[in-house]
């Protein structure tokens, strides 16, 4: 909880300006889709974004803009600027990023070579394979991981 809001909750009102839908990748959660992170379980938030491309693109969307729920504060700048380019991601937080879905199959095959990599170096590095433009924050932003993190807020 932050803002006595739970903080997926924060990350669907962030999305909501630049999504016609929404979903959630590996949980549910009240008034959000769930989407599984099939077929690529539990390898983090390559998998998360793997699903949520190939679910967009079998409803023929046009692209995915990812974040994640762990980040209560992120400047709607930042999130217009990742928006606006796709593909995209923040260089500070790449989990934070607009994602063609035709890249959904080529992702399936970096997980297959790159999976056992730490999970945001895997981020950053399918990002470049695609040649998406990083985008930095102006500031710090704040990554929920701990209590300490929250309490830091």
């Amino acid at each position: 909880m932050f803002d006595d809001k739970p903080l997926i909750e924060h990350a669907a009102n962030a999305l909501r300006p630049f999504c016609t839908e929404l979903v959630i990748c590996g949980r549910q959660w009240p008034g959000l889709a769930p989407l599984a992170d099939e077929p690529a379980p539990d390898l983090g938030p390559l998998g998360g974004i793997a699903a949520a491309l190939l679910h967009a693109s079998d409803r023929d969307f046009a692209s995915v803009l990812t974040l994640g729920c762990d980040m209560p504060q992120i400047p709607a700048a930042l999130l217009a600027a990742v928006a606006a380019s796709c593909p995209s991601y923040c260089a500070d937080a790449p989990v934070l990023g607009h994602w063609p879905p035709r890249e959904g199959g080529a992702l399936l095959a970096f997980l297959r070579d790159h999976g056992g990599e730490p999970k945001m170096l895997a981020i950053r590095r399918w990002a470049n394979a695609i040649g998406a433009e990083a985008i930095r924050a102006r500031g710090p932003l704040a990554n929920i991981n701990t209590p300490a993190d929250l309490a830091a807020l």
